[in-house]
C-alpha cells in the first residue's frame, strides 16, 4: 500500500502530512481566485492610510507611496513565488519544505511562530467582521459585554453585545467552511473574488470624486512627508509576511510553475497594491482608509452592500488562515507522537481564535501583534529558500520522514537573523532600513556557509540527497 492510499482511507484529504500528488492539484483559475480573495484583507486598507499619515501620523508623497508599494509587494512577489516553486516542485506544505532545512523536530519552530500568526489572525479578522457589523447594527440593546477600560486599557472603544454576537456567528461560519479544506476556501472565492475588486474600484473612485478629483488628491498627497521610505517599505511587507510564507500551503495544489506566478501576481500585483492604493487615496481624499466605513454613511443601500462585501471579502482570507493553522498545528503534534485529526484542530482554533476576537483582540493587540510577528517572521524563509535555490540540495520525497531532529545551519541563521530583525525594530534603529528583509537577506546569506560547516551536509550525504551542482 502506497503513503498517498493510507493518506487517502485515513481520511486526510489535504496531506497534511503527505505531499499532494499531481492527480489532486487543482485547477489554475481555481487557484487564481482563491489568491484574489486570500489577498483581500483590510491591512491593505490600513497600510495605504499607514502612507497617508492616517491620524495625524508623518506619511509619504504620492510618488513615494507608489514606490513604497511597488517595491514591498515586489518583495513579497520575489519571497512568494520562490517558496512556490518549491512547494509546486515538491507537493510539500510549509511543514513539509522545514523538515529539510531545520530537522523533523527543528522544524517546529517554523510551525509555532507560524501557528501563532494564523491564531492571531484570524483572532483579528473575525474581530474586525464583527465590528463592521457592530458599526451597522448599532448598540440596540445598550448591552456592554467587555468594556477595555476595566483592565486599564482606556481609549478603545468597548465591546456590545452586537458586535460580540456577530463575532461568534461568522467565527462559527468560517470555522466550518475552513473545516472543508481546499474546495472548502475555491467554493468561497469563486463567486466572490472578481465582485470584491470591482466594489473596492468603484468605492475608491467615490471618494475620490469626493474629496474633489485626482487633482486635489494628488496635490494634498504631495505635501505629506516625514515617513522614511524604509519605514514605508517595512509596513508595506510586514503587513503581509505570513501570507506570503503560508503560500507553500496553497502552491503545492499547482500543477505547473506558471500557475504559481500567477497566483503570487494575483495578491501581490493586483489585489493588494490595490488595495494599498484605496487606502492612501481614501485617507487623504475623505479622511478614512477603510472604504466599508465610508460606506456606512452614504445610505442603507451602500451600507448594506459594505457590510456584505466585507464580510465575503474576508471570509475567503479567514478561511486561508484557519486552514493553514490546522497544516501546522498537526506536524508540530505529529512529531512528539500525537495523532490530531485536521477537523478538531480547526474547530479547536476556531473557537479559541472566535473567542479572542468576540473579546477585543483586534482593537487592543493588532497593532503590537503585526509589528512583533511581522518583524521575526520574514527570516523563516531564509534557511528554506537557501536550502532549495543556493546550496540546491535534492529534495528526496523518500527521505521525507528520515530527516535528522535538528538541522543546525537551518535553526542557527534564522535565529540570528530574528534577533538582529528584533534589534533593528526596537533597540538600534536605522531610518529608511527595512529590518524585516534585512533579516531575510541575512538568513539566506548564513545558511550556506553555515551548511557547509555543519553535520547537516553529512546527514545529507548518508541519506543520499548531497548538493548537486547541476541544474534541476
Amino acid at each position: 500500500m502506497t503513503d498517498v492510499t493510507k493518506t487517502r482511507i485515513s481520511g486526510d484529504t489535504e496531506f497534511t502530512l503527505m505531499p499532494v500528488p499531481i492527480s489532486d492539484r487543482r485547477a489554475t483559475w481555481k487557484q487564481i481566485l482563491v489568491w484574489i480573495g486570500f489577498g483581500y484583507v483590510v491591512t491593505g486598507l490600513f497600510v495605504g492610510g499607514v502612507l497617508a499619515g492616517f491620524g495625524g501620523q508623518p506619511g509619504v508623497s504620492y510618488h513615494d507611496a507608489l514606490w513604497s508599494i511597488a517595491l514591498g509587494m515586489g518583495a513579497l512577489f520575489i519571497l512568494t513565488s520562490l517558496l512556490g516553486v518549491a512547494s509546486q516542485r515538491t507537493g510539500f506544505n510549509l511543514a513539509l519544505l522545514s523538515r529539510y532545512s531545520y530537522g523533523a523536530r527543528g522544524a517546529n519552530i517554523v510551525m509555532l511562530v507560524m501557528a501563532l500568526l494564523t491564531l492571531g489572525w484570524f483572532s483579528s479578522i473575525t474581530g474586525m467582521v464583527g465590528q463592521i457589523w457592530g458599526s451597522f447594527l448599532g448598540n440596540v440593546s445598550g448591552i456592554t459585554v467587555f468594556d477595555p477600560a476595566a483592565i486599564g486599557r482606556s481609549g478603545f472603544p468597548a465591546v456590545t453585545l452586537e458586535e460580540f454576537l456577530s463575532c461568534v456567528v461568522f467565527g462559527i461560519i468560517f470555522t466550518y467552511t475552513a473545516a472543508l479544506g481546499i474546495k472548502g476556501l475555491e467554493l468561497i472565492a469563486i463567486p466572490v473574488a472578481p465582485a470584491i475588486l470591482i466594489i473596492a474600484l468603484w468605492v475608491g473612485g467615490g471618494m475620490l470624486a469626493e474629496g474633489g478629483g485626482y487633482d486635489v488628491f494628488v496635490g494634498k498627497a504631495n505635501q505629506l512627508g516625514g515617513l522614511g521610505m524604509g519605514t514605508a517599505i517595512t509596513a508595506v511587507v510586514g503587513s503581509w509576511i505570513a501570507g506570503a510564507i503560508m503560500g507553500c500551503d496553497l502552491f503545492r495544489f499547482n500543477r505547473n510553475i506558471p500557475a504559481v506566478f500567477l497566483c503570487a501576481a494575483a495578491c501581490f500585483i493586483i489585489t493588494n497594491p490595490l488595495l494599498n492604493i484605496i487606502g492612501y487615496m481614501g485617507s487623504i481624499s475623505v479622511g478614512q482608509f477603510n472604504y466599508v466605513a465610508w460606506m456606512l454613511k452614504q445610505g442603507l443601500g451602500l451600507a448594506i452592500l459594505g457590510v456584505i462585501a466585507w464580510t465575503l471579502s474576508l471570509w475567503t482570507t479567514n478561511d486561508g488562515e484557519l486552514y493553514c493553522n490546522a497544516l501546522y498545528t498537526r506536524p508540530f503534534l505529529h512529531s512528539y507522537g500525537l495523532s490530531v485529526t485536521k477537523n478538531k484542530l480547526v474547530f479547536g482554533a476556531g473557537i479559541l481564535g472566535t473567542i479572542l476576537g468576540a473579546l477585543g483582540f483586534y482593537q487592543l493587540f493588532f497593532n503590537t501583534f503585526i509589528t512583533v510577528l511581522g518583524t521575526v517572521a520574514p527570516p523563516l524563509a531564509g534557511p528554506i529558500i537557501a536550502d532549495y535555490f543556493i546550496v540546491r540540495k535534492k529534495y528526496v520525497v523518500a527521505n521525507y520522514n528520515r530527516q535528522p531532529l535538528y538541522r543546525s545551519a537551518g535553526i542557527a541563521s534564522f535565529l540570528a537573523a530574528a534577533v538582529l530583525a528584533l534589534i533593528l525594530q526596537y533597540a538600534i534603529i536605522i531610518p529608511n532600513l527595512p529590518s524585516g528583509l534585512l533579516s531575510l537577506v541575512v538568513a539566506i546569506a548564513l545558511y550556506p556557509v553555515l551548511y557547509s560547516i555543519t553535520a547537516d551536509s553529512a546527514a545529507d550525504r548518508e541519506l543520499g540527497q548531497a548538493p548537486v551542482r547541476a541544474s534541476r
